[in-house]
């Protein structure tokens, strides 16, 4: 069977003509029905793992999220702790440094008085 022929006479130019064949080519319906089958579960399912994954990456994204939530949480308990200690430092500070507490325990403890003239010599 030709599958071309070229027709060729002296007044026309070259006319390539195909014939196909009457009749279809001879395939088994069945294994183009398994093929395409086979196609489609493959693709459903990477489909499906492809889903898997994603829900997966989003459930982890979402602990993340909730793990640094409690982690923010508590530095900010001990933040506000460490403000308070720092606070109630500054104060016991300036108890400490207070100059009549100071000169009161001089007098008492240390059993100082008040210096006399001629004791206290100013440096420049």
């Amino acid at each position: 069977m030709k599958a071309a022929t070229a027709v060729r006479t002296a007044a026309s130019p070259r006319v390539l003509v195909v014939r196909r064949p009457l009749r279809r080519p001879a395939t088994d319906s069945r294994r183009l029905l398994r093929a395409m089958r086979g196609l489609l579960v493959r693709r459903v399912l990477m489909l499906g793992g492809i889903l898997v994954a994603l829900c997966l990456g989003k459930v982890w994204l979402r602990l993340q999220v909730v793990r640094l939530g409690y982690e923010l949480s508590t530095a900010r308990q001990v933040q506000l702790r460490l403000e308070h200690e720092g606070h109630e430092l500054e104060v016991e500070l300036a108890m400490l440094r207070d100059h009549g507490r100071l000169n009161d325990l001089a007098r008492r403890r240390l059993s100082m008085t008040d210096p006399g003239r001629g004791q206290v010599v100013e440096l420049r």
